[in-house]
């Protein structure tokens, strides 16, 4: 019985004209392991982005969700440890809004913690010569709100949920990862995940 892996990148932000979150996502295989891959672009917009995945998920029922983001001052591909209640926009997301100090759920907890092995992923990653290290920040902007919401959503369910960021492609700035090295890491992990 196969399972379900809904996985999603976002849209370019921030007057990017590529997000390589996506590019990566798209390059992945149709299925790893026991796990079949369903894909899905998302908006880079705060309520917005985490709303595409719950409608899609509402449906699919997915045994895992990782959502993966762009974070352009990073050189490894970084599973996220922690999502915070927290908005706090340095730049506005693709609809203009540009919350400060907000929280993403008003009476949810301080943070949670992400459903999956980040360790293992990183591990994973590294053994095939990859350049990963666990992260213990998704920052405050659409990430970190997609990441909190989903797992408030399904918190004390059978659903597991991680978010990986991923560097810029060199065409976009530095550090930056070629797109096929970011691809190969991404599947790392989920392999990892899917164990």
């Amino acid at each position: 019985m196969m399972k379900k892996l809904l996985i999603t990148g976002f849209d370019p932000f921030g007057g990017e004209t590529i997000n390589p979150a996506w590019e990566a996502v798209k390059l992945l295989p149709e299925q790893v392991g026991d796990y079949t891959l369903y894909k899905l672009q998302i908006p880079t917009v705060f309520g917005e982005g985490a709303r595409a995945v719950l409608a899609v998920a509402h449906d699919l029922k997915p045994e895992l969700i990782l959502c993966i983001g762009q974070a352009g001052t990073r050189s490894a591909v970084t599973p996220e440890r922690i999502a915070v209640n927290i908005r706090d926009a340095r730049i506005p997301d693709n609809m203009g809004n540009q919350p400060r100090g907000e929280r993403v759920i008003p009476e949810g907890p301080a943070a949670y913690f992400s459903t999956v092995d980040v360790m293992t992923m990183e591990q994973a990653a590294q053994a095939q010569g990859l350049p990963a290290t666990v992260s213990n920040s998704a920052g405050a902007f659409v990430c970190n709100d997609v990441l909190y919401t989903l797992l408030h959503t399904f918190d004390e369910t059978q659903t597991r949920v991680g978010f990986i960021h991923v560097p810029w492609l060199p065409q976009q700035g530095s550090p930056s990862l070629p797109l096929e090295q970011t691809v190969a890491a991404l599947q790392a992990m989920i392999e990892a995940c899917c164990r």
